[in-house]
């Protein structure tokens, strides 16, 4: 078979063609259509890609946005492109009209806490007749976190559980992407520094977040469920640095931080300290190790 180009893939997956004679998402999916939330960010575009190349039919997404142009590539496919705002619930109805399952990305917002958004989503999803919500949670719930950056996703969960429509949380850890930075710093200094009481992480990248994401929408199974979304192994400092020199050929020298010198902001605390297998399980292939990431980001550490 020749090899297709992604642009034929998309096509292909807008007409429901299947790749192969296995069942695939498209065929779990059935008759519901799949509303996608904040489509044209990162995560929620990725997420689009992901159930496209999988077989669900672009006539099956709903894809909500308060920048629905960005999404021209995807109505041409066939897929619904709408205005939405968590912040403007008159704007929801529309948005979530035909929509059987969901994928409610979180928001950032300036405007009070972010819950009371996504609780007007929440609100129209149901009223619409979405009967599975798919929430983008925090990883540090699991380990009892409530305070800082939980905070607003203990009180979403919270409202969907209540709300009676059926959830799937999906509590991601921090993602690798936030790594580069560091790494490219590494790299230019040929130094890395070990804080003395360092959190290693289970970081994940937005792919697996994404895919992780369709998996639970396009596929039976999930309702009232939790799954931990993290990369396959703890990282720190060191591995971090062996990552960045395995990509650049660059040598990268760990050394301990002066204890006299102030820590380090960092989300990393010792809740994100865990594993879990459920982007393979989810998805059916091993989480991205943070070596594969850098040597597809190698541009981006500066080699």
């Amino acid at each position: 078979m020749t090899q297709l180009t992604r642009r034929e893939l998309l096509e292909m997956a807008a007409a429901g063609v299947l790749l192969s004679g296995t069942a695939t998402p498209a065929m779990a999916a059935g008759n519901d259509r799949i509303v996608i939330s904040g489509a044209s960010g990162q995560l929620g575009d990725q997420a689009v890609k992901d159930l496209l190349a999988t077989g669900v039919p672009a006539r099956s997404l709903i894809l909500v946005s308060r920048t629905p142009e960005a999404l021209a590539q995807y109505a041409k496919l066939g897929a619904a492109t709408r205005f939405g705002d968590f912040s403007k619930p008159e704007s929801l109805p529309a948005a979530f009209a035909g929509g059987t399952r969901m994928l409610l990305i979180s928001i950032g917002t300036s405007a009070g806490p972010r819950s009371v958004a996504h609780g007007h989503a929440i609100d129209a999803a149901k009223a619409a007749g979405v009967k599975q919500i798919a929430y983008t949670s925090w990883l540090g719930i699991s380990k009892g976190d409530t305070q800082g950056i939980a905070v607003d996703h203990v009180a979403t969960e919270a409202l969907l559980r209540k709300s009676g429509v059926a959830y799937t949380f999906l509590r991601n850890s921090l993602y690798m992407e936030i790594l580069l930075p560091q790494a490219a710093r590494m790299v230019a200094d040929g130094k890395a520094t070990v804080a003395a009481h360092e959190v290693r992480v289970g970081y994940v990248s937005r792919g697996d977040c994404a895919a992780s994401a369709a998996a639970a929408l396009a596929t039976p199974g999930h309702d009232n469920k939790i799954y931990d979304i993290t990369g396959p192994a703890l990282l720190g400092v060191a591995d971090i640095a062996a990552a960045a020199t395995a990509a650049t050929g660059k040598p990268i020298s760990v050394v301990p931080a002066d204890p006299n010198a102030p820590a380090p902001r960092s989300f990393a605390g010792p809740s994100l300290a865990f594993t879990s297998t459920a982007v393979a399980d989810l998805t059916g292939r091993p989480a991205t190790t943070v070596k594969a990431f850098f040597a597809e980001n190698r541009a981006k550490l500066g080699a």
